[in-house]
């Protein structure tokens, strides 16, 4: 009980005068700020329900994350393109994915035209997030501490993505 007062007392103190520097944001706001740009994949909850595995739905659709280490795409090695799960937009090519040992497929830079970024707050200090251009969905966060050329760390969710070996 301890631990929960102090936590609570922390977050009223360092919180609030944080919240009132941040605009409001709707609970989706990555979603709303990174809508599909294309009408065909301004699609319906239940709509995407039907589409896509329930693990893909709470990381396409509802920002989630999946686990470390679970996705069989950190191990992929082929040359290829890792394309959106949701609406097979190509993201990355494979000559840009290195292994960065987060347990997640990074890259270090998107193919051109193929994602769109908005701020996350969730963890209180902003954050890159990134998300397919086309359909909205949330693939993952930008960090910087990638490798050359760059310098960027893009971190997918291996269940946001599909592989298509040779393209």
């Amino acid at each position: 009980m301890e631990r929960r007062n102090f936590l609570s007392s922390l977050l009223a103190r360092v919180g609030a005068p944080l919240a009132a520097l941040v605009p409001f944001l709707p609970a989706s706001r990555a979603l709303a700020a990174a809508k599909a740009t294309d009408p065909a994949w301004q699609l319906s909850s239940a709509e995407w329900k039907k589409r896509l595995s329930p693990a893909a739905y709470a990381v396409l659709r509802q920002e989630g994350t999946e686990r470390p280490f679970s996705s069989p795409l950190n191990k992929e090695k082929r040359s290829g393109t890792y394309v959106c799960a949701g609406c097979r937009l190509p993201l990355f090519s494979s000559k840009a994915k290195f292994d960065s040992g987060t347990g997640w497929p990074s890259f270090w830079q998107p193919l051109p035209n193929a994602v769109a970024t908005t701020t996350d707050f969730k963890l209180i200090l902003p954050r890159t997030e990134y998300h397919c251009r086309r359909c909205g969905g949330h693939q993952g966060h930008v960090f910087d501490d990638g490798p050359k050329p760059t310098g960027k760390r893009y971190c997918n969710n291996g269940v946001a993505l599909a592989f298509v070996p040779g393209s």
